[in-house]
């Protein structure tokens, strides 16, 4: 059994906890249609990606769609600074972590959390797709995360984009080659989780299709869906 004041904090933890649910509740349930972007925080201002990332967000502003990012700088950044710039909701999921996170400057709603798993489900919880930016580890366990609860069906079946064909090859070649191919730890059509362009405008052109394409998965669950097949998208 744990001691008196070991509890007392643990008992507190779970109410600090409670209070960053409910605070990111509040704030961006007002929000409206949104898109988190993710991306490397080490990503500088004169690297194509953050230029790319810059007009992706502003593309989607200009569409009426909220942009959510962790808030701090590179792609985050970037995302902000297009959607802001743009006269459109930029907003900034930040992070208390180590290595200090400065908030970056684009952001008209900010929110601060202190814990990993409060954060993460902010961002699937208020945005309709992801677009996702080269990044490391971070931006991996996003990508990651968001594939297998769409593929286990404990989240909606909404976009998740990859922007960056030279970036990502490697990986979907490798997803495709050893985890499809080589070992069937997944199924063919779980490719059809995620997409990959460099086009902001077909970005934007997905997240609009995904609004409405419904498809009834197996056992009557009414899911949401988009086909990665260009032709098919129309975009």
């Amino acid at each position: 059994m744990l001691p008196d004041n070991q509890m007392f904090k643990e008992t507190w933890r779970v109410f600090r906890i409670m209070a960053e649910f409910v605070e990111g509740f509040d704030e961006l349930s007002k929000l409206g249609p949104a898109v988190s972007i993710f991306g490397s925080a080490r990503t500088k201002p004169d690297n194509p990606y953050y230029k790319l990332a810059e007009k992706t967000a502003a593309v989607l502003a200009k569409a009426g769609l909220a942009v959510i990012t962790g808030g701090g700088p590179g792609i985050m950044e970037a995302a902000n600074k297009g959607a802001f710039e743009t006269g459109g909701r930029s907003v900034g999921l930040n992070i208390e972590i180590a290595a200090e996170q400065v908030p970056n400057d684009y952001q008209n709603l900010s929110l601060d959390f202190r814990y990993f798993f409060a954060r993460k489900m902010m961002f699937m919880k208020y945005a309709q797709a992801f677009v996702i930016f080269p990044g490391g580890f971070g931006t991996m366990d996003e990508f990651f995360e968001s594939l297998t609860l769409i593929q286990t069906m404990k989240m909606e079946h909404f976009p998740v984009i990859l922007v960056g064909t030279k970036f990502w090859g490697g990986i979907i070649d490798w997803i495709k080659q050893a985890m499809l191919e080589q070992e069937a730890n997944i199924s063919p059509g779980d490719l059809d989780i995620f997409g990959l362009t460099d086009d902001p405008e077909e970005v934007l052109c997905i997240v609009q299709q995904s609004e409405d394409r419904y498809w009834v998965e197996p056992g009557g669950l009414v899911t949401r869906k988009w086909p990665t097949d260009v032709s098919k998208r129309g975009c």
